[in-house]
């Protein structure tokens, strides 16, 4: 074997190993990430069930019902609405009309199995997806950030 062929052979073994090394990384972030969609962008994208993903909007006024540890309500974004089931404790600031980000799972009857709720912390802060989500449904309040 000639030194040129010699350095064709390690130059493509080295090529192969990084290739595989970038393809398990990869597969590894598939797995690991979460992506951000509105109610309506969840029904339209068809999200397979069980796929871990979060979802944002505003808390349907009157929706939310607490049976015990389990508090069952509605997201909207003003144009398609998502029921959301969560057991556990909500945050404080979690109430009806407010901006949430709730990360989870979409179930086979269409619920949306929560594992984690975050609330936004004050008048003036929205998530930003939640609020490019709003934006894009055209549905924006005066005096929320822009």
């Amino acid at each position: 074997m000639t030194r040129k062929e010699r350095r064709l052979l390690v130059l493509g073994a080295s090529m192969t190993a990084l290739g595989l090394a970038t393809a398990l990384v990869l597969l590894a972030f598939r797995d690991n990430l979460v992506f951000f969609y509105s109610p309506t962008e969840l029904v339209e994208m068809q999200v397979p069930e069980g796929r871990r993903v979060r979802i944002g909007g505003l808390v349907e006024e009157r929706s939310v019902e607490r049976r015990g540890d389990t508090v069952v309500f509605r997201v909207t974004d003003t144009a398609t609405t998502t029921p959301v089931t969560y057991i556990g404790i909500l945050p404080d600031l979690f109430r009806e009309g407010q901006g949430v980000v709730i990360e989870g799972a979409l179930q086979q009857d269409g619920t949306f199995r929560a594992a984690s709720v975050l609330a936004k912390h004050d008048e003036s802060y929205m998530p930003r997806e939640v609020a490019d989500a709003l934006k894009k449904q055209g549905y924006w309040q005066p005096g929320e950030r822009k």
